[in-house]
């Protein structure tokens, strides 16, 4: 059984009129699955908000305090007639609502990890916003607060009591917070493609071993990085042999998208979640766990989920 985690909450957080990181990307994923008869075929869950000190997991307990003190005092300056957004950086804002959403993005990741590994379901998808993968250890940046899927690997590990554990990550642009967190982490392994030169400026600045950080130039298409998957991931992954896969979900190199400039379509999504699963499998009792990062074209966006969950959910 596949799970799906969400929550209301994260609907409420908003960073301004036009941004393209909106509530309406989770409706355009709700009405996908509604339309597509996916949706009553998965364990639907509600996401609880994360624990404080498993954030510092991940992140500083300084970065967390300050979160939580900018949420703090903005909803005095609204109290005051102040404006209603505070800008963590020239992208990425907070609402009144978004300390809560982040904390149920965050609760999402673990509360999946916990079912999946205690045997409940087999993997899961968590539609939350705001993703996570740009979020350092110490600062926010790239419409990202805290790091869910870095933060659901290092729980794996410290709470659970994993091995080794597995990220990939899809997203058009590169992860650069998921590999501030778990750069020379041996027992955590990296894999990742993402579109060079583009944001975050300079990309992969790593050289640990445990990463496996692809670059690839605009308009690259599906067969292309299907090869560089095959070449590259695979063999690592397949050596690695994680007891558990976590995933940042970005459906942003789409080529109907238009933050990136790749040319992946549903297909190939579906072609990737399905090499993943293999692999999982074979090594980690098909353990995964899938968080939703970017995809800002609505209806590519919900397709690509679809065609993402089909594969999970073996339908």
């Amino acid at each position: 059984m596949t799970g799906y985690f969400t929550h209301r909450d994260c609907w409420k957080h908003e960073m301004g009129a036009g941004h393209p990181e909106c509530p309406a990307r989770l409706d355009a994923i709700e009405d996908r699955l509604l339309i597509s008869g996916l949706a009553p075929l998965l364990d639907r869950r509600e996401a609880p908000s994360a624990p404080l000190a498993d954030l510092e997991l991940a992140h500083d307990r300084l970065h967390v305090a300050a979160l939580r003190g900018l949420s703090d005092n903005l909803r005095d300056d609204i109290a005051a007639g102040g404006p209603t957004h505070a800008q963590v950086d020239p992208d990425t804002a907070l609402n009144v609502s978004t300390w809560d959403a982040a904390l149920r993005a965050a609760g999402a990741a673990l509360a999946a990890t916990d079912a999946v590994l205690a045997g409940e379901l087999e993997n899961a998808f968590c539609a939350v916003r705001p993703p996570g993968h740009h979020a350092c250890r110490d600062h926010a940046m790239g419409f990202c607060f805290f790091n869910n899927v870095a933060l659901a690997a290092k729980y794996a590990l410290q709470r659970h009591g994993l091995q080794r554990v597995a990220i990939v990550d899809f997203d058009v642009h590169h992860g650069n917070g998921t590999e501030d967190i778990v750069a020379g982490d041996e027992r955590i392994l990296m894999v990742s493609f993402f579109q060079h030169p583009f944001y975050p400026e300079g990309g992969s600045r790593s050289n640990a071993g445990n990463l496996v950080n692809l670059p690839v130039p605009a308009y690259t298409r599906g067969p292309q990085v299907r090869e560089l998957i095959e070449q590259a991931w695979i063999p690592r992954l397949e050596t690695f042999a994680p007891e558990m896969i976590f995933i940042s979900a970005g459906f942003d190199a789409h080529r109907d998208d238009d933050l990136g400039q790749l040319g992946l379509v549903e297909q190939d999504y579906a072609w990737i979640t399905k090499r993943i699963k293999d692999v999982a499998r074979r090594h980690a009792k098909g353990r995964i766990v899938s968080c939703l990062e970017g995809g800002y074209n609505l209806s590519a966006l919900g397709r690509s989920v679809e065609a993402h969950i089909r594969v999970l959910a073996d339908v």
